[in-house]
C-alpha cells in the first residue's frame, strides 16, 4: 500500500489537489446566481422583493416562548413599504401549540428587515416536531413578494415516556377459563401513538394446559396512559402449587421500557386430587451432611489467591528464579499465563504457543523451565506436543526480548520425538543441580506398551532424558550429551527408530512420568510414574536406572512381551487402584517452613481421587505413604513456590490450591458408626428413610451386580437444587447445595445388604460412605476402607470411601443419577399414594431453585434399557450413558477421547469405527465399535469381562449379561456411524 494522498478537513477526508478554490467574492456571486426565488404579487412589480425566512425553536415545558421570524426587503427604498402577515396551522394546532397571529409590518425609508413574533405554548408531551405557516400578503409601496411563506418548527424537547407492566394473579377456577389481567402503564402520557409488542412464556405453568399462550401488540393513543393485557387461565380441580408464567413487553415504538416483565400467578384453589407427587416439601432437620472427617488430615488446603486467576486446563505451575511476585501457569491448549501475587485477578497471556500445540488426548503444552541464569539470560525451555503421527513431542528453547511482557519469542526446536499414540506423553522438564535439562517421556501410549518401547534403548520413549542446553549453539549442535550418560558416545536419537542405544537416555523403564521434580537441596530426581491398571508408583530415579516397565508395574510383575531379564529398580512405594486412586501426580520434596512436620518429605497426589500423600521412612530402609489431605480436585500438577511452600492445580476446577498448616487438632471422624445415628433413616425402623428425605428413581439404572436399589435425597431446609443448563439434550445436571445427602439402599433378592450415603459436606467436598446390614436387617454398621462379603452365592463389594469417587466423578457432577434426562419419568410417592412426574414434583414443592427450563413433556428423557418397546438404539445409548459416560465424556478422568453420553451423536462419540487406544486384546481388525460386527468391537469385549480388562473397572464382580446382549444387538444392527 502506498502513502496516503488525502488529508482531513473538519473531520472529513478530502482528496488533495482535486478541489477548486474560488475567490470569496466570486463564489458568493455564483452561489447567489444559482439560488431560486419566489414569485411576486401586489406592490409595484419593479421594486425590491419581500421574503420571510423559516424559523424554529425548542418548545419548553410550560408557559410560552416567542418564535421570531425575520422579513427581509431585498433593497432599500426611500418610501415606506407595508406588508400584511398571518399564521396558519400545519401539524401544530392553533391555540394548543401556538397563538394565532396576524398584522402588518412597515418598512420605513431605508429599512431592510423587520421581525414578527409568534407565541409558542410549552408542554411535557413527547411528540413529533410540529409546524405551522407564516404567510405575507397585501404589499403596499414599491415592492413585490418574493418568498412569501415561511415554516415555523416547534421542536419537541421532551423525553420518551416509559412503559411498565405490573404483576398480576387470579384463582384458576375448576373448569373453563378465567381472565388474568396485567395492567400496562405509560408515564407520562405521550403526544403520539405508542405501540409495544407482548408475549407470554412458561414458568412452572405450562402454556396449553395451564394458560393460553398470548402474543400481540398494545397501542396507546395520544394522551392514553393505561392499557390492559388479558391472558386466559385454564381451570382444573387438581391440588397443586401456585403456578407462574411471564408476560413480557419488548421493543416499543415512541417509548422506553421501565419494567418489561411481569409474573402472572395462577393461584391454586383446589383441595382434592393431585398433579404432583407431594403436597409439600418435607422438612429436613436430621439428614444433613456433617463436617468432613479429619482422619489423616495433617495439612489443610486453601484457595490462596483472591480473586482467583482466570485459567484453563492447567498442566504446570512455577515461579521464575528470584521472582516471587508472580506465578506462571501452563495451559494444556498452549498458553503460558502469568498473574501477579498482589493482584491475581489480573491474569494475562505471557506467551501463546497454541498455534503450534496439538492438545489431543494427553497432549498439549506440558513442560517449562527457566534458564538457570534467568533473568540475565532471557531464555525459557518448553515441552509440548504438535501434530504428527498422531503427535510429536517437541522440546524447544524460546528466546525472549523482555521478561515482563515479551513479544512473540524466537523458537529453536531442539529435539523431537514421534508419539505413536496420543496418551502417555509425559512431557515434564526441569533443570538439575548439574545444570543439565531433564526431559521425561512416556512409553508412547495405548495400553501395556504394545511396542515394548520403554525397554528399547534405541527409542527415546519410556525414558528420562538428560541433555545439555546451556550455552549451546543453534542449530548446531542444538544440544549436547552429558559425558556421564550411559550411551554418551553414540549418535543422537530422534524422532523415531534409531540404529544404536540413545545417548540422551538418563534412565529407562518408565510408563508415563507425567510430573517429576528435582530436589534443589540434594539433586535427587523424584518421579510419579503413572501405572497401567493396578499400581501407581513413586521412583527415585538415578543415572542408568531401569524402573521395570513394561515388565513390572509397581512392585508387581507385568506380562510385558519384550525382554524382561534385566535388573530392575523397585519403586520407593506403590499404591493400588482402590479408594478412588488411579493416576499419580508427582510432586516435590517439601522445603518450606510453614509445616515443620513435612520438612524433607516428598509430597504427591492422585489425579483421580484427589488424595495427597507424603512419604515417610519406615525405619527399615523403605518408605510408607501417609495420607495428609483429601480433595475433590483433579490434581494435574504441583507447584513449588520460591519460599518452599507447595501448591497444586485443580484440572477440572481451573483453580490453584495451597497446602497449608492444619487449622485444628487431631483426627475427628464425624461419620457415625451406626446408620441410625446419621439422622437419615427412621430411628424406629432404620430400613426406611427419615421423614425429611424425598424418593427418586432414574430412568436407566446403573448395573450393580443384579441388586435392586431404592434412592432418596435430602437437602438442608432453606436451600434448593440448581439445575444445569441444557444445550440440546446435553446438560441438565443437578447441582446440590452443601449439606446434601443422597441415600441408596441395595437389595439382593429381597434382602437389604447395603446402604450408601453420598454426602456434600459443608465445605463443598463430596465423599461417599457405606453401611453393611446385618442378616436380620435390624442394623447397619459403617464399613471403613471397603470389604468383600459373600451374599446369596456371590461376592458383594462394599466400596471404600475413595472408590465411591472413582465412579462419582467431578466431570459428571459427582451425583450421577439426578439430572433432567434421568429423572424425567413417573414415580409412585409412598407418602401420598400418587404417581407423578419427578421433575414436576421436585419443582412443584420448591426443591429446585428455578423453574424447569421447559415443560417436562418437552424435556429430554432416557429410556429404560430393559424396555423392549423402546427403540433399540435409545436403549443401548441409555445403558452406555449410565454405565460408562461418568468417565467417558469430555474432561473425564481417562486418557480416552470417548464421549458416551446419550446426547452425543454416534458419529461424534469417538468410538464408532475407531481404533482402540488401550490394546486390541487379540481381536483381529479391532475397533471400539465395529458397525455390524460385535465380535470385532472392543467396547463389547470389555463390558463382557470382569478382570483388569473389564469395564466398568471397579465395583462389580458380575457381568451384566442382559446389557451385553443389548449392546451386541445394537452394534449388529448398525450399518454405519451416522
Amino acid at each position: 500500500m502506498g502513502p496516503l494522498r488525502s488529508g482531513r478537513v473538519g473531520g472529513r477526508r478530502v482528496a488533495s489537489g482535486r478541489g477548486l478554490l474560488l475567490p470569496v467574492g466570486l463564489a458568493a456571486v455564483l452561489l447567489a446566481g444559482c439560488s431560486g426565488g419566489g414569485g411576486s404579487s401586489g406592490g409595484g412589480g419593479g421594486g425590491p422583493s419581500l421574503s420571510v425566512a423559516d424559523a424554529s425553536l425548542d418548545e419548553v415545558d410550560a408557559g410560552t416562548i416567542a418564535l421570531t421570524f425575520t422579513v427581509t426587503l431585498s433593497a432599500s427604498d426611500p418610501d415606506p413599504i407595508t406588508v400584511d402577515y398571518a399564521t396558519a396551522a400545519g401539524s401544530a394546532t392553533a391555540g394548543a401549540d401556538f397563538t394565532t397571529t396576524s398584522g402588518t409590518l412597515t418598512f420605513t425609508g431605508g429599512a431592510l428587515t423587520q421581525t414578527l413574533d409568534v407565541q409558542i405554548a410549552g408542554d411535557l408531551l413527547d411528540e413529533s416536531d410540529e409546524t405551522f405557516t407564516v404567510s405575507l400578503s397585501g404589499v403596499t409601496g414599491n415592492a413585490a413578494l418574493g418568498d412569501a411563506n415561511a415554516t415555523g418548527t416547534i421542536r419537541d424537547d421532551d423525553p420518551l415516556p416509559a412503559l411498565a407492566i405490573a404483576d398480576a394473579s387470579t384463582n384458576e377456577g375448576d373448569s373453563g377459563t378465567t381472565p388474568l389481567s396485567f395492567t400496562v402503564t405509560l408515564n407520562p402520557a405521550s403526544g403520539r401513538s405508542v405501540t409495544v409488542p407482548y408475549a407470554t412464556s412458561n414458568g412452572n405453568a405450562s402454556a396449553g394446559s395451564d394458560y393460553v399462550a398470548t402474543s400481540g401488540s398494545l397501542v396507546f393513543t395520544a394522551g392514553q396512559t393505561t392499557r390492559t393485557l388479558a391472558v386466559s387461565i385454564r381451570g382444573d380441580a387438581l391440588v397443586e402449587l401456585d403456578e407462574t408464567f411471564s408476560a413480557t413487553l419488548a421493543s416499543p415504538t415512541n417509548a422506553t421500557l421501565a419494567d418489561g416483565t411481569a409474573t402472572g400467578t395462577i393461584l391454586n384453589d383446589d383441595t382434592t386430587g393431585g398433579a404432583i407427587g407431594l403436597d409439600v416439601r418435607p422438612a429436613n432437620t436430621t439428614c444433613v451432611a456433617p463436617a468432613r472427617p479429619t482422619r489423616d488430615a495433617s495439612v489443610d488446603i486453601s484457595t490462596p489467591f483472591s480473586p482467583e486467576p482466570s485459567l484453563s486446563s492447567i498442566t504446570k505451575l512455577l515461579q521464575a528464579p528470584g521472582d516471587a511476585s508472580r506465578w506462571f501457569v501452563l495451559e494444556q491448549g498452549g498458553r503460558i499465563r502469568v498473574f501477579p501475587v498482589a493482584s491475581p485477578g489480573n491474569t494475562t497471556t505471557w506467551i501463546d504457543l497454541s498455534s503450534a500445540v496439538d492438545d489431543r488426548g494427553e497432549g498439549g503444552l506440558l513442560g517449562m523451565a527457566f534458564h538457570p541464569s534467568w533473568p540475565a539470560t532471557r531464555e525459557v525451555f518448553v515441552s509440548y506436543t504438535t501434530s504428527g503421527s498422531p503427535l510429536v513431542s517437541r522440546l524447544s528453547r524460546l528466546i525472549l526480548d523482555d521478561v515482563v511482557s515479551p513479544s512473540p519469542p524466537t523458537e529453536q526446536i531442539l529435539l523431537t520425538v514421534n508419539q505413536p499414540f496420543d496418551n502417555h506423553n509425559g512431557g515434564d522438564i526441569a533443570f538439575g543441580n548439574d545444570g543439565f535439562l531433564y526431559f521425561g517421556l512416556g512409553d508412547g501410549g495405548s495400553g501395556g506398551d504394545p511396542g515394548n518401547l520403554a525397554q528399547n534403548p534405541t527409542r527415546l520413549l519410556g525414558k528420562m532424558l538428560r541433555i545439555g542446553v546451556v550455552g549451546v549453539g543453534f542449530p548446531s549442535p542444538a544440544y549436547t550429551i552429558p559425558s556421564g550418560n550411559p550411551n554418551a558416545g553414540n549418535p543422537r536419537c530422534g524422532p523415531g527408530t534409531n540404529a544404536q542405544a540413545c545417548p540422551e537416555i538418563f534412565a529407562s523403564g518408565l510408563r508415563n512420568p507425567w510430573r517429576f521434580s528435582i530436589d534443589a537441596a540434594t539433586g535427587d530426581v523424584w518421579v510419579g510414574d503413572v501405572g497401567q491398571g493396578q499400581h501407581e508408583e513413586v521412583d527415585l530415579v538415578t543415572l542408568g536406572g531401569n524402573y521395570g516397565w513394561n515388565c513390572r508395574e509397581g512392585f508387581a510383575s507385568y506380562p510385558g512381551t519384550g525382554d524382561c531379564s534385566g535388573a530392575f529398580i523397585d519403586p520407593l512405594v506403590d499404591y493400588p487402584h482402590e479408594n478412588g486412586d488411579a493416576s499419580i501426580t508427582g510432586g516435590f520434596v517439601y522445603r518450606g517452613s510453614a509445616i515443620p512436620s513435612l520438612a524433607g518429605r516428598y509430597v504427591f497426589g492422585d489425579f483421580s481421587s484427589g488424595r495427597i500423600w507424603a512419604l515417610q521412612p519406615n525405619g527399615s530402609g523403605g518408605y510408607v505413604a501417609d495420607e495428609i489431605a483429601s480433595s475433590n480436585d483433579g490434581i494435574s500438577t504441583f507447584g513449588l513456590g520460591l519460599d518452599g511452600e507447595l501448591y497444586f492445580a485443580s484440572y477440572f476446577g481451573n483453580q490453584i490450591r495451597k497446602i497449608v498448616p492444619p487449622s485444628g487438632g487431631g483426627a475427628v471422624d464425624t461419620i457415625p458408626t451406626d446408620l441410625v445415628d446419621t439422622g437419615c433413616v427412621d430411628p424406629l425402623d432404620p430400613t426406611q428413610p427419615a421423614s425429611g428425605l424425598v424418593p427418586y428413581a432414574i430412568q436407566a439404572p446403573f448395573w450393580s451386580d443384579g441388586a435392586a436399589k431404592e434412592r432418596h435425597l435430602a437437602i438442608p431446609d432453606a436451600t434448593a437444587i440448581d439445575v444445569g443448563a441444557l444445550v440440546g439434550n446435553a446438560g441438565g445436571d443437578f447441582v446440590f447445595p452443601n449439606g446434601t445427602v443422597i441415600l441408596k439402599n441395595f437389595r439382593l433378592g429381597n434382602q437389604l445388604i447395603e446402604t450408601r450415603l453420598l454426602m456434600r459436606h459443608p465445605d463443598g467436598i463430596w465423599a461417599g460412605y457405606t453401611y453393611e446390614w446385618n442378616d436380620a436387617e435390624t442394623a447397619a454398621t459403617r464399613v471403613v476402607g471397603g470389604k468383600a462379603r459373600s451374599v446369596q452365592g456371590q461376592t458383594w463389594i462394599y466400596p471404600s470411601e475413595g472408590a465411591c469417587l472413582q465412579c462419582h466423578t467431578a466431570t459428571a457432577g459427582f451425583a450421577l443419577g439426578p439430572e433432567i434426562p434421568q429423572l424425567n419419568g413417573s414415580l409412585l410417592y409412598p407418602t401420598t399414594g400418587r404417581t407423578a412426574n419427578q421433575l414436576d414434583t421436585l419443582a412443584g414443592v420448591g426443591l429446585l431453585s428455578d423453574p424447569l427450563p421447559a415443560p417436562s413433556a418437552s424435556l429430554p428423557a432416557l429410556v429404560d434399557p430393559t424396555d423392549t418397546n423402546a427403540p433399540l438404539e435409545d436403549r443401548a445409548r441409555a445403558w452406555l450413558h449410565t454405565n460408562c459416560s461418568q468417565c467417558h465424556r469430555p474432561s473425564g478422568p481417562t486418557p480416552s477421547s470417548m464421549d458416551l453420553r446419550f446426547s452425543t451423536a454416534l458419529s461424534a462419540t469417538n468410538v464408532c469405527d475407531e481404533d482402540p487406544q488401550a490394546g486390541s486384546f487379540g481381536i483381529a481388525n479391532a475397533k471400539l465399535i465395529a458397525p455390524g460386527d460385535a465380535a470385532r468391537s472392543v467396547l463389547i469385549y470389555r463390558a463382557n469381562r470382569r478382570d483388569s480388562s473389564g469395564m466398568p473397572p471397579i465395583g462389580s464382580n458380575r457381568v451384566d449379561t442382559a446389557g451385553v446382549a443389548l449392546l451386541t444387538s445394537w452394534v449388529e444392527s448398525l450399518t454405519g456411524c451416522n
